[in-house]
């Protein structure tokens, strides 16, 4: 194992020169080392090619790497199906420990090749696995970056002619490749949302990941990475007045022709709109300049509610391309629209990133995180946000619901999510561990495996140039525990027992997608058909109420009687609920078919657009009717609670006192045959005459009872600019 002092004058050189000095690199062919690294007998050739190129990074011989694996690792890590993967791991994990120290990593195109040349040896590390032949095993391995330059690395010490391997570009790699790989770096990827990543990367090459989209992506990130830095340093995070840690995200509405509008009542106004990892700055464009910044909080427990919503001219709702804020802190909602000729990609990408911000201040607030671990979650959002705007800039897609790139909104939306929180929250608890490996245990297996520190998403964001700090941030305070060698850390274990439920509920999601219909009048045809039963029901218990069929009817109401008596009422519910449970257990395992067919339903005649807004008008006509009896009849309770006619609250204070005292002294059971009684021989023979009368008399009283009065005030108008 190399020493610290070797290790620190490898980072004070990476610090001094660059990372092509690390890969031997130069300009065209570069030259083999003098000290010959020897191949690894149980790896495969790729495996051996990386595992080579890791100890020249790590100032190490391959021979003395293995010995440090056989070191620092227990024995289940070492068993011999899986000493080549293992092995393999402990090398890349090492070397990327030293590698992503180095603050312009993304850029450097050997880095990229490396790191997918692992993924590569990680899916057929050991021999055996590679398509390659023996004669490669013993030689230089070249690999091409492009047409013009290749990258040339000694595998064995025994070399007796170099041959040039081309780099396959039909080879790509898998999700668990990309997942065990990619996690080890924080600014490439997360282990909550690795899989995810992967899924958008290779949405158009069914999982497989090909190098030239990991090299497009790993470009673009290195892009937003540098424009976030840019923007952070200007002029513009200086005008904002941030507090201490606080990091600009993202910023639209910087060209005049593609401005960010703020919607407040009427008002709208054009400017210029930031995120930060705390809030929220809005910036009406003024002459020449932009006004002072509007703050909307985005950290404090302010009940915000941020979602989609319609925008237009006067308050009209028309175009689908906004944002709505609303908080305790606000009288009215904000709304920022985002205008597009086509489509609303910017909405989206703002409502998931603002989101995102609102997730991880309530994580914080739900655990009570300390300082350090406050701006790790933060720096893992902001992390979480880069990535998914590179993936937005280079594919053109916005991962969204469960295949959401963004970790705390995806933990919100997962099943289980918050299982995935509470391990990410222990997995922030091992900061402060120090720079060593340490020890974690496997839960399924009472084992333990190595887990390596690796530099945390703050140090990475500081190493960067993209956190600013008044205290400086030292890698020993910002190392976590990141990677468990040859087993899953109990944050991946979270992720993956999620991700299984998340894909049950995807399909179950699919299905209510396939059903769904359009029109009113064709739900209402569907939700008629499957109330069938209760509908039937009910029709067949009205027919019995009008005793029509005086046999039937004075059955039913005897043998209703005799359960209330019997003091079987209790009782009902459980049976119901008894049958419906045996009912499903008999189709479960007696029923012969075992798929569910499709429910048909008869489709009512078609309607053109002018018969559905008729439709719609008489739907809202009658909704319009019902709200306005329904405030009728509480505005003439409000008239008789407040003794507003002394003979009519007489009256109705004297009923209420005599069913108290009923309630009070009469046993249950026979109140429920007194209700029962009362209310189903209103229509008998014998009754109906008195009942009418009575109903006619008590219609009369209620139409005498006048309303309570009703102003309605109009409100201030406190919607000018501010």
């Amino acid at each position: 194992m190399a020493s610290g002092s070797e290790i620190g004058t490898l980072k004070r050189f990476m610090r001094d020169g660059s990372l092509k000095s690390l890969f031997g690199c130069g300009s065209g062919r570069r030259k083999a080392a003098e000290d010959e690294p020897a191949s690894i007998p149980r790896l495969s050739p790729i495996a051996n090619s990386v595992v080579s190129r890791c100890s020249r990074i790590l100032l190490l011989s391959t021979e003395m790497l293995r010995q440090c694996f056989e070191t620092d690792l227990p024995a289940e890590v070492k068993q011999p199906t899986m000493y080549a993967r293992h092995l393999l791991e402990y090398c890349c994990y090492k070397a990327l420990q030293v590698l992503t120290d180095h603050p312009d990593y993304l850029a450097d195109k050997d880095f990229r090749r490396l790191t997918y040349d692992m993924m590569l040896a990680w899916e057929a590390p050991g021999e055996g696995n590679e398509s390659l032949s023996k004669e490669t095993t013993s030689c230089y391995h070249l690999e091409v970056e492009d047409e013009d330059e290749a990258s040339l690395f000694y595998t064995n010490s025994t070399c007796l002619a170099v041959q040039v391997l081309q780099v396959d570009d039909k080879k790509t790699v898998g999700l668990q490749a990309f997942s065990r790989i990619a996690s080890a770096c924080p600014a490439i990827a997360d282990l909550i949302t690795v899989h995810n990543l992967c899924d958008a990367l290779t949405i158009s090459s069914s999982g497989q990941l090909h190098f030239l989209i990991y090299d497009k992506y790993l470009k673009s990130l290195d892009k937003v990475l540098k424009s976030a830095k840019s923007i952070i340093w200007s002029p513009l995070a200086s005008s904002l007045h941030l507090s201490d840690g606080e990091m600009i995200l993202d910023v639209d509405g910087v060209m005049p022709t593609q401005p960010v509008l703020q919607h407040i009542g009427i008002s709208a106004w054009p400017g210029r709109l930031t995120i930060t990892t705390h809030a929220l700055y809005f910036e009406s464009l003024g002459v020449g300049s932009h006004d002072k910044a509007l703050r909307y909080d985005l950290a404090a427990d302010l009940r915000q509610v941020v979602k989609r919503e319609l925008t237009g001219p006067l308050g009209a709702r028309l175009f689908d391309k906004a944002v709505m804020y609303k908080s305790t802190s606000l009288a009215e909602p904000v709304y920022f629209e985002f205008p597009e000729f086509k489509g609303h990609s910017r909405r989206d990408y703002w409502l998931a990133i603002i989101q995102e911000v609102l997730q991880v201040h309530r994580f914080i607030r739900k655990f009570n995180l300390e300082e350090i671990q406050q701006g790790e979650a933060l720096s893992k959002a902001a992390l979480g946000i880069f990535r998914y705007r590179a993936v937005k800039e280079a594919f053109h897609i916005t991962p969204y619901h469960f295949k959401m790139t963004l970790a705390f909104n995806l933990a919100e939306k997962l099943p289980k999510g918050d299982i995935i929180l509470d391990a990410l929250y222990n997995h922030l608890e091992l900061l402060h561990t120090g720079y060593q490996s340490h020890f974690v245990s496997d839960s399924s297996s009472d084992k333990s495996f190595q887990a390596l520190s690796l530099p945390s998403s703050s140090y990475t964001l500081f190493k960067m140039g993209l956190l600013r700090r008044k205290n400086r941030i030292t890698e020993r305070d910002f190392l976590v525990a990141g990677v468990c060698i040859g087993a899953t850390s109990p944050l991946e274990m979270a992720v993956k027992e999620s991700l299984c439920h998340s894909e049950i509920a995807e399909a179950a999601c699919a299905t209510v997608d396939q059903v769904k219909v359009e029109g009113i009048d064709r739900n209402i045809a569907v939700m008629q058909e499957l109330l069938y039963p209760v509908v039937e029901s009910g029709k067949r218990l009205h027919f019995l109420a009008t005793w029509e069929d005086p046999f039937r009817s004075t059955f039913f109401l005897v043998l209703i009687l005799y359960l209330a008596y019997r003091d079987w009422v209790r009782h009902i519910l459980p049976c119901i609920f008894l049958s419906l449970a045996i009912f499903m257990l008999w189709h479960k395992y007696c029923s012969k078919k075992k798929h569910l067919g499709a429910f048909q339903i008869k489709s009512p005649p078609t309607k053109n657009a002018v018969e559905h807004l008729l439709t719609l008008q008489d739907a809202i006509a009658k909704v319009e009717t019902l709200v306005r009896a329904g405030n009728i009849f509480l505005l003439k309770l409000r008239f008789l609670l407040f003794a507003a006619i002394p003979k009519a609250t007489d009256k109705v204070a004297f009923t209420l006192i005599m069913v108290a005292a009923l309630i009070a002294i009469v046993p249950f059971k026979h109140l429920i045959m007194l209700v029962v009684l009362e209310a189903y021989s209103r229509e008998m023979p014998l009754r109906k005459k008195s009942s009418e009368k009575l109903t006619r008399r008590l219609k009369e009283w209620w139409a005498r009872i006048p309303a309570a009065p009703v102003q309605l005030i109009r409100p201030e108008d406190n919607k000018k600019r501010k």
